[in-house]
């Protein structure tokens, strides 16, 4: 039974304040994520405790204390200011989950600096894109003879500068060695800039978003929430199979987790089903972020009676929506808590679930979180009824909210809705205040006249147990102006057939509506991903538009 009182002390302890009956997320003056991550862990008596541990792809492990990644951090930071790093100056890292990545984030937040996140995914277009819009001066690379190289190639024939290369490979050992481990930190405030990360979207170049640090503060009571209130476990071990690059992996696990005191895994393979699976046993892991497709990927492993050890206790999601189907498997065969959450990289954690709060329901993001303020509108911008689909709105002074795109500060106009910010994606919530999300804007079906999410019907077909993963999409049809088309990815060892087909469809109308079924269904071996692993259905229903088009052949 649900306990108000109880759920109200522990989101005080999360770090929310109850304020004229509303919940709000506070922030301070003054704020460094460095210093109030490790370098506050390394000056009190848990500096001893492991913050980072480190496996590499040969299997050798290491061991990082918060008071020795702090004294790396202070090194580097010291060895970076001599060379002519300045605050607020972006700097590109070009790394994935190595202990290098962890020092150049600490000792640029220290300095002052701004870190310009860089996949280790990314090609040398968008590399060059990225170091030409941030006009960056310095990169931190393991590998700078690959795409790196080709990306400066591009800008030197255009005549810029190519910024100055940190081997890290080569001559990162020596900037530790040569820094000074007393170097005292830059004062920041929580609205100065920290974080510049590039969108891995569908269309068009990539866009910098800028945060301040106060991101740090303004997530962790909602972290706390997805990772279900248990992060005060003292032997809790975090890791994620997500890009550090990104805010899934950095903000909503690696710096979250220092700041509650609790150790970070880091691991330099390539994400596998299997091996994740064994590595989080080998390690005890007990809290992870995933994305959809990563758990997706995990449901799809029929037997983990050979896997001894897990100690997994709670998994947080978001990105794109989790089938209700993922998430029963990951009670039942984890046993561990899921949670999804709901955001944007502009501004997150609007929407999530907390099962020690209330009951999670599968194939729903959840509930509005305290301290955020969100409606459902219609086209017009005005409140749909409870049950109907309406845009995501939010409050355009929400905690969360980023400081702008990079050479555009401030709320972008087309974000804004008067005093609330689009978000451009379709839900409904229920009496209950449950959140049903139903898809992009710009991916909603409609056919005959009637609106589709293209969300639920995904959803409806992972109940089969045959399908691993579906996309939905609207195809052009003369007569109904779109039909529902669904792409199908099929478990090892199903085949594609017409009764297979005929059984989806059939399965779709019981379950959802007579107008909701997919009307044609194809079966595919992969689909097209962007760099942070979610499906680009814009790229599905531009080849849907080719194929249709009189001539053309895709």
């Amino acid at each position: 039974m649900f306990n108000k009182e109880a759920y109200g002390a522990a989101l005080v302890h999360s770090g929310f304040h109850l304020e004229n009956g509303k919940w709000t997320i506070a922030v301070p003056e003054f704020a460094n994520i460095a210093e109030d991550t490790v370098g506050r862990c390394a000056r009190t008596v848990r500096g001893d405790r492991p913050a980072l541990i480190f496996e590499d792809d040969g299997g050798a492990v290491k061991e990082f204390s918060f008071s020795h990644l702090n004294e790396l951090a202070n090194r580097l930071a010291s060895s970076l200011r001599a060379m002519g790093v300045q605050k607020g100056e972006p700097v590109g890292v070009h790394l994935d989950q190595r202990p290098e990545t962890a020092i150049a984030h600490l000792a640029l937040y220290k300095l002052g600096a701004i870190v310009c996140t860089m996949s280790s995914l990314y090609g040398h277009d968008t590399l060059a894109h990225v170091m030409r819009d941030a006009q960056l001066r310095f990169i931190f690379t393991r590998n700078p003879a690959g795409p790196i190289r080709a990306a400066i190639a591009d800008l030197q024939v255009e005549g810029l500068a190519a910024p100055r290369i940190i081997d890290c490979k080569g001559e990162f050992e020596g900037l530790l060695a040569d820094g000074d481990p007393r170097f005292i930190p830059v004062q920041t405030r929580a609205e100065d800039p920290a974080l510049l990360m590039y969108t891995s979207g569908s269309t068009g170049l990539p866009k910098g978003m800028l945060h301040a640090h106060r991101v740090l503060f303004a997530y962790l009571p909602t972290v706390r929430m997805f990772y279900d209130m248990s992060l005060d476990e003292a032997e809790a071990v975090f890791w994620t199979p997500a890009d550090w690059a990104w805010v899934g992996g950095l903000l909503d696990l690696v710096l979250p987790a220092w700041a509650h005191e609790r150790t970070v895994l880091a691991w330099a393979g390539r994400f596998d089903a299997l091996e994740s699976l064994r590595l989080m046993a080998r390690h005890g892991v007990t809290h992870s972020f995933m994305t959809p497709t990563a758990l997706k990927r995990l449901a799809e492993i029929d037997d983990l009676h050979h896997i001894e050890g897990l100690r997994l206790k709670a998994v947080c999601t978001g990105g794109e929506s989790l089938p209700g189907e993922v998430l029963e498997w990951t009670d039942r065969a984890l046993g561990a808590v899921c949670n999804e959450f709901y955001g944007l990289t502009e501004v997150n954690h609007l929407i999530g679930n907390c099962r020690a709060a209330y009951p999670n329901l599968p194939g729903s993001m959840g509930k509005v979180y305290p301290g955020h303020n969100v409606r459902f509108v219609d086209e017009a911008g005005e409140d749909v009824a409870v049950g109907e689909v309406g845009e995501i709105v939010v409050r355009a002074d929400d905690p969360t909210l980023f400081l702008g795109y990079w050479g555009r500060l401030g709320i972008p106009e087309e974000m804004r809705l008067g005093n609330w910010l689009r978000t451009r994606d379709l839900a409904r919530i229920d009496r209950e205040g449950y959140v049903w999300y139903q898809g992009r804007n710009d991916d909603l079906i409609k056919s005959a006249g009637y609106r589709i999410g293209p969300a639920e019907v995904e959803d409806a077909l992972l109940r089969h147990p045959t399908v691993a993963e579906a996309a939905v999409v609207g195809s052009p049809d003369p007569q109904r102006g779109m039909v529902v088309k669904a792409f199908v990815r099929l478990r090892a060892g199903a085949m594609p057939s017409d009764a297979l087909v005929e059984e989806l469809q059939r399965m779709v109308k019981t379950d959802l509506a007579l107008y909701k079924y997919p009307r044609e269904i194809e079966f595919v071996e992969s689909f097209p991903l962007t760099s942070s692993g979610k499906i680009r259905r814009a790229e599905l229903r531009r080849l849907e538009v080719l194929r249709k088009q009189p001539g053309m052949a895709v």
